[in-house]
């Protein structure tokens, strides 16, 4: 078994994004409420970085919102980035298990 090759905040995105498609805002939260705080550029390179690594799928869509065009990023986890985070589970499942912690899924 090989370390995973995803930072704890990117198995944080891809363990949400497994639950279905969100909005970058709504994954910004997530992050957020568990203590991590990035500033919305360096949000959007780490997202630009999954998608160009071909673990998520990210989609431009527009919305006016009082007359104002609001272009908004929805992103959808894709197989590889399944692949990657069952990995990174499996993993620390491992380094958990012989910590003698149970880790739940």
């Amino acid at each position: 078994m090989t370390m995973p090759n995803l930072t704890h905040g990117q198995s944080l995105l891809l363990s949400a994004l497994s639950e279905g498609e969100r909005w970058g805002n709504e994954l910004r939260d997530e992050l957020a409420s568990h203590g991590v705080q990035q500033s919305s550029p360096a949000f959007y390179q780490m997202m630009s970085r999954l998608e160009s690594s071909g673990f998520v799928y990210g989609l431009y869509e527009t919305e006016v919102i009082d007359g104002q065009t609001i272009k908004r990023r929805r992103y959808r986890i894709r197989p590889k980035g399944t692949r990657a985070l069952e990995q990174a589970i499996e993993y620390y499942s491992v380094i958990g298990q012989r910590a003698g912690l149970a880790l739940v899924r």
